[in-house]
């Protein structure tokens, strides 16, 4: 949240110059506040569990967030109860006409899918470049980034040759872009993803400030200039044991996976391993939720 000081204090322009939010004596009283609206595309078979993940970390804010969960198409999932759906999920015909403050467009188990074979794709375009002119902020998670970069830039998917599983270090951009304020240097963050997103191809063919990365997983987090869409490419939402529920499941499939990569104590996947990203996950979804949509959206659409 802004910090509301007085006005002609000097103070205010040494943190304005710092690019902290400044709030004067005279905009606070004439300002109005009104809950945030966002809208939630869950791409993820298991939406239960994704959108537990997700509200997690939005709910660790002080601002009032009313969410509308929104679903692709209407087949029937094999994951997620159907009256779950069709009670709780819109779909894209209901909401159209309306405007939001911010939208998550979750990641999906397509990552070795080209998009032309996805069944939903059509739609997903459709919904991904009207949220361009409908919502303040757009925030895309690992194959939604994918997604995003293919409408928005038209890069093609990009596969690594194994997959990336596993809890990484990320250096942060020194930069002065409020998405990654209060982050340490470096820090921790899962990933999970066949897909490729190498930062100086990102520096290359995009206009997105890449405000983290490394040199294994390439881009982590990245922003358009008007902060209108957020990519990140990992999975800071994902609770302790997710990565450990995906190396099970597909062991149990047959597929021979590798074990992630510093996540397990001692490379013991009998261990329970820690969850050691909280901290910056949910200071990035409250640095989202603060600066690039509350600060940014109008009051009155």
């Amino acid at each position: 949240m802004p910090i509301n000081i007085p006005n002609g204090l000097p103070a205010a322009s040494v943190l304005a110059g710092e690019q902290i939010f400044v709030m004067t004596e005279e905009r606070a009283t004439h300002q109005d506040i009104r809950p945030l609206t966002l809208l939630f595309l869950n791409l993820m078979p298991k939406k239960i569990a994704t959108e537990i993940q997700y509200m997690r970390k939005l709910s660790n804010t002080p601002l009032q967030v009313n969410i509308d969960l929104l679903r692709v198409d209407n087949h029937i999932s094999k994951n997620t109860p159907q009256p779950h759906l069709d009670t709780f999920y819109k779909d894209f015909e209901e909401i159209e006409n309306r405007n939001y403050d911010g939208m998550i467009i979750t990641g999906a188990p397509l990552d070795q899918i080209n998009f032309s074979d996805v069944t939903y794709w059509d739609k997903l375009e459709k919904i991904i470049k009207w949220s361009k002119e409908h919502v303040t902020s757009t925030l895309f998670s690992c194959w939604g980034v994918a997604a995003g970069l293919k409408i928005f830039y038209d890069l093609p998917l990009m596969n690594r040759k194994e997959k990336l599983s596993g809890v990484f270090l990320h250096h942060t951009a020194h930069s002065l872009n409020p998405l990654i304020r209060g982050f340490d240097d470096e820090f921790l963050a899962p990933h999970s993803r066949f897909i490729d997103f190498p930062s100086d191809v990102i520096r290359a063919k995009t206009d997105l400030e890449i405000l983290a990365d490394s040199e294994i997983t390439g881009m982590l987090l990245a922003a358009t200039p008007d902060r209108r869409q957020v990519y990140v490419t990992g999975h800071p939402e994902y609770d302790a044991t997710t990565l450990s529920d995906e190396y099970q499941r597909d062991l149990a499939a047959g597929k021979n996976p590798q074990l992630p990569k510093n996540y397990f104590p001692h490379d013991d996947p009998k261990q329970t391993p820690s969850c050691v990203w909280r901290s910056h996950a949910s200071m990035l979804f409250g640095n989202w939720l603060n600066y690039y949509v509350y600060q940014l959206t109008p009051y009155k659409w």
